[in-house]
């Protein structure tokens, strides 16, 4: 899970959106709208960095229907203190 966060937070474009994803879902679980509409960012551009998070096991979904909501895994939550430090040295 760290190798994968580094290449996802600090290793690619897009990694500040991704964390303002995961800082969000931290808060409550929303689905792809909420979250481009809170983080004033396109909902495709939501959905790509959702999907991605997925793909690395950051995020999975409640369900399969409209709407979905997004929820932080439990693998990442045990890496909590490791996403902090990687987004402590990109600021």
């Amino acid at each position: 899970m760290e190798k994968a966060l580094w290449y996802l937070i600090a290793g690619t474009r897009g990694g500040e959106n991704r964390a303002r994803i995961i800082r969000a879902l931290d808060d409550h679980p929303r689905n792809a709208n909420q979250l481009a509409t809170e983080l004033d960012v396109g909902y495709n551009t939501v959905r790509h960095h959702l999907e991605m998070l997925e793909d690395h096991d950051v995020v999975e979904t409640g369900g399969q229907t409209y709407g979905e909501l997004y929820f932080l895994t439990d693998q990442f939550v045990h890496h909590w203190e490791e996403f902090e430090t990687i987004t402590e040295k990109l600021e």
